[in-house]
C-alpha cells in the first residue's frame, strides 16, 4: 500500500495519525481564501513532488498526478513487486480521480483570459485530464496490462478497486496497481462546493469542523491526497513471496437513480448487501465499517439508516467510524484511502475513531467509536463510498 494525505506522506504516517486520533485539518495555504465562506481544508503539507519524480516532469503535471506517483512508488516498494519483461503485460493500472487537474485548468484559464490563446500551455490537456494519473503510473512502473481511470465522483477509487479485483478474477491480469488521487483545494473547487452549501464554514475552529454524526455538523471538509493498493491473484502473490496484507473479498455497486447529489437509503443498502453476497458473508461476520460519512447534515443519517437496514440496530451492527473526521473528504481518492485504513485496522487490531463527535445526532444511533481508537479483533472490514449522481460502492476486506 502507498499513501499521501493530510496525516502524512506515507502509510506509517497515516497509521500513526489514526492511532493518535490526530487531526489533519488546518487553514488553507495553497491560495488566499479571503472572501471565501470556508478558509480551511485537509492539505498535504510540505509535499515536494521532486522527491518522487523529475523536476521537469513535476512542473508539467498537476498536483493530483504528483500524489498518485508518490503513493504508487511506496506501494510498489512495500509490495516488493518488480515489473519487468516477464510480467509487465499482466500487470495493470486502474487509478481514479473524481475531478483531475482542476488547478492546472484554472491556472491556464487565467492565462487565456489575460494573455490570449497563444500563451496556453501545451501541457494543459495532459496535465488536467483525469486518466493521466494512471498513465504516469503505468509509465513509471512499466505495467502494460489493463489501464483505465474510473470517475464516479466520491466513489471513484472504490469503483477502481472493485473493478480491478474483478479484472484479476477474470484472468485478465495477475496484479493491478489501483487507487485514486485528488487535488481540488483550489479557488474554484472551494467556491463551487461553497455555492452548493456543501462545505463546513466552521472557520473559528477548523480542527473540529469535520464532525460526522454529530448534531452540530454543517458540511464536509475538503481533503486531498493519493492512495494506492497492489491487488494480486493469490497464487501469483504466493509464488513470488509477496507480503500479503489482506484479501479483497466483496464488491457491491449500485445506483440510487433518485437525485444528482442526495444519497438514497435504498441504493446504499443495496450496495452493502451486494458486497456481502459477493463475499459470501453474513452481516454478523463484519467486525468494522469505515463509513462514507462526510459530515453533511443530510448524508450521515441516510448511511446510518442503511447500515441499520442491513445489519440491524446498535446491538447488531458492528462498530462504525468515519476517517473523514481526521483528514477530510478526499473526493475521488476517498475510497482508496479509507480502504487502506480498513486494512491497517485489521492488521493492528484497532478500531479507528470518529473524532469531534461531541453530541451524536439522535438519527445517528450506532457505535461510532467516538474520539478515541479502541482495541478489537477485526477479521473483516467494510468500506463505503458514495458519489454525486447516486453512485454507491461497498468493499469488504478480510484477514488472510
Amino acid at each position: 500500500m502507498g499513501a499521501v494525505g493530510p496525516l502524512g506522506h506515507d502509510v506509517p504516517s497515516l497509521w500513526q495519525g489514526i492511532v493518535e486520533a490526530r487531526n489533519g485539518i488546518g487553514p488553507i495555504t495553497l491560495f488566499d481564501s479571503a472572501g471565501f465562506d470556508t478558509h480551511f481544508a485537509g492539505e498535504v503539507r510540505n509535499f515536494d513532488p521532486t522527491n518522487y519524480m523529475d523536476r521537469k516532469e513535476a512542473r508539467r503535471t498537476d498536483r493530483f498526478v504528483h500524489f498518485a506517483v508518490a503513493a504508487a512508488r511506496e506501494a510498489l516498494r512495500s509490495a516488493e513487486l518488480v515489473i519487468d519483461e516477464t510480467n509487465r503485460d499482466e500487470i495493470g493500472v486502474f487509478l481514479a480521480s473524481g475531478i483531475g487537474g482542476i488547478a492546472t485548468l484554472s491556472e491556464q484559464l487565467d492565462i487565456l483570459r489575460a494573455r490570449g490563446p497563444g500563451r496556453v500551455s501545451p501541457f494543459l490537456i495532459p496535465a488536467m485530464i483525469t486518466n493521466l494519473a494512471a498513465g504516469h503510473v503505468s509509465i513509471l512502473s512499466g505495467a502494460r496490462g489493463p489501464s483505465l481511470c474510473t470517475t464516479s465522483a466520491c466513489a471513484s477509487s472504490a469503483h477502481a478497486i472493485g473493478e480491478a479485483a474483478e479484472t484479476i478474477r477474470r484472468g485478465w491480469a495477475k496484479a493491478m496497481i489501483v487507487g485514486g488521487a485528488e487535488a481540488s483545494i483550489t479557488p474554484i473547487g472551494i467556491a463551487g462546493f461553497n455555492s452548493m452549501k456543501a462545505l463546513s464554514t466552521r472557520n473559528d475552529s477548523p480542527e473540529t469542523a469535520s464532525r460526522p454524526f454529530d448534531v452540530s455538523r454543517d458540511g464536509f471538509v475538503m481533503g486531498e491526497g493519493g492512495a494506492i493498493l497492489i491487488l494480486e491473484d493469490y497464487e501469483y502473490a504466493v509464488s513470488r513471496g509477496a507480503p500479503i496484507l489482506a484479501e479483497m473479498v466483496g464488491y457491491g455497486s449500485s445506483s440510487d437513480a433518485v437525485h444528482i447529489t442526495s444519497v438514497d437509503e435504498g441504493g446504499v443498502a443495496r450496495a452493502l448487501r451486494l458486497a456481502l453476497r459477493h463475499a459470501n458473508m453474513q452481516p454478523e461476520e463484519i467486525d468494522y465499517i469505515n463509513a462514507h460519512a462526510t459530515s453533511t447534515p443530510a448524508g450521515d443519517p441516510v448511511e446510518t439508516a442503511a447500515i441499520r437496514n442491513v445489519f440491524g440496530g446498535r446491538e447488531q451492527a458492528p462498530p462504525v467510524s468515519s476517517s473523514k473526521s481526521q483528514f477530510g473528504h478526499l473526493l475521488g481518492a476517498a475510497g482508496a484511502m479509507e480502504s487502506l485504513v480498513c486494512i491497517l485496522a485489521m492488521q493492528h487490531g484497532l478500531l479507528p475513531a470518529t473524532i469531534n463527535l461531541a453530541q451524536p445526532d439522535p438519527e445517528c444511533d450506532l457505535d461510532y467509536v467516538p474520539n478515541t481508537p479502541r482495541p478489537a479483533t477485526i477479521r473483516a472490514a467494510m468500506s463505503n463510498s458514495f458519489g454525486f449522481g447516486g453512485h454507491n460502492v461497498s468493499l469488504i476486506f478480510r484477514q488472510i
